[in-house]
């Protein structure tokens, strides 16, 4: 139950931290900055007083909650279970009122919910890139497409791919390689579409809970039935998921079981697709937290990998790249100083194998990447192009920086 204090957090949430430390290796802010109101017990501290009484939402305790990457890696590794990630989502939301979001960020999220107009923006927006006015961050891919292809429903498939928005209109080369080994496989796809649209998980992320609850329950109509909803954004899967949480209807935990990560459904029937002799070469794998922590289905990429290619281990537990959805907008040196740790890492596991190519099932942490200058592909295009009849001059092994 609620304690009745100004955030509405459950008591028995917040008591469930015991201050054990356990959680401050595997937190990204923490291990950067070493200040304890930046790791997941001392916001919780920090919740807690709160919640009673005892500290002023003042602009110190707001930047300990802002700075939090929400990148879950505390859940994980929590041997007390404390639901960080629902304490997070609800002090958020408890005070975007009087905190709210910055104009810049709110007007991007407006126009994830206009497919439409995202798409005619996004293609400006290429142009310039083209011409070089377009500075490099982790928020855009290198090269934005000129032209996306606009996914439509069918009303037909076995399957439902749910394409999203930034996905839809910037990587549309991810759904189509998904569609390319799923009907390798003799599955039929239907994809989202525009009538689905946005999932909304960037939106409860900054607070936005009523914004993101109708975006639930628009994609939700959009997609009635009970065939499966195959996701190859690790984010927007983990949002679909929780869509029984974040509505708390029988209908939306319906809807949410049938969601699955593309390569978890995928990773059980490997036996349908041709058998493969690892002539594809190495890629190293990171694991975007939406994967790894929030669904816990990461292992599934390597099993739908393995067959064809050499799969490199990365040495540092699954720890956050830094882009966690708006992070890099929101906290941009804080989301440099921790991705310099993930290309560290990188760099090492390249070193090791040879291995040039990394691999990512989600479309920010990609971005936020490739900004570094990492070369990074989501799995499904490696896994398409090892298909073919030539891997090799299918592309696997050439630079990949460009992708998206």
């Amino acid at each position: 139950m609620s304690g009745g204090g100004p955030l509405g957090l459950r008591d028995d949430a917040l008591a469930a931290c015991v201050r054990c430390g356990l959680c401050l290796p595997h937190c990204p802010t923490y291990r950067t900055s070493g200040d304890e109101s930046r790791s997941p017990r001392g916001r919780i501290a920090l919740m807690r007083a709160a919640e009673a009484g005892a500290v002023a939402l003042d602009a110190e305790w707001f930047e300990a909650m802002d700075t939090c990457v929400q990148c879950l890696g505390c859940e994980t590794a929590c041997p007390s279970g404390v639901p960080y990630g629902e304490l997070m989502t609800a002090t958020r939301e408890a005070t975007v009122r009087g905190h709210p979001p910055s104009r810049r960020l709110r007007a991007g999220l407006w126009l994830l919910g206009r497919p439409r107009l995202l798409r005619t923006g996004s293609r400006l927006l290429a142009l310039v890139q083209r011409v070089g006015l377009v500075p490099r961050t982790g928020l855009l891919p290198r090269r934005l497409p000129v032209w996306a292809p606009r996914s439509r429903a069918t009303g037909t498939g076995d399957v439902v791919l749910f394409t999203g928005c930034v996905m839809d209109a910037w990587q549309p080369e991810v759904h189509a390689a998904v569609e390319a080994v799923l009907e390798e496989m003799g599955t039929t796809v239907e994809r989202s579409g525009d009538r689905a649209g946005c999932c909304g998980a960037l939106h409860e992320h900054a607070g936005l809970g009523k914004e993101a609850r109708r975006s639930a329950e628009r994609v939700m109509a959009a997609l009635p039935g009970d065939r499966p909803i195959l996701v190859d954004s690790a984010g927007c899967g983990a949002a679909l998921k929780r869509y029984g949480h974040l509505l708390g209807t029988p209908v939306a935990e319906a809807f949410a079981a049938r969601v699955l990560d593309v390569h978890e459904w995928l990773a059980p029937q490997m036996g349908r697709l041709p058998t493969g002799r690892q002539t594809a070469g190495s890629v190293i794998v990171h694991d975007p937290c939406h994967l790894r922590h929030a669904q816990g289905c990461h292992g599934a990429v390597r099993d739908v990998l393995q067959p064809y290619m050499e799969v490199v281990e990365l040495d540092d537990e699954g720890l956050c790249c830094g882009a966690g959805g708006a992070y890099s907008l929101t906290e941009p040196v804080l989301a440099d100083e921790v991705r310099q740790r993930k290309v560290a890492a990188i760099g090492r596991a390249a070193d090791r194998s040879g291995a040039t190519v990394v691999v990512s099932a989600n479309p920010g942490c990609t971005m936020h990447l490739v900004a570094a200058g990492v070369d990074v592909r989501h799995p499904m295009e490696v896994l398409a192009e090892a298909l073919k009849e030539d891997p090799v001059e299918a592309g696997i092994g050439e630079s990949v920086g460009d992708a998206g």
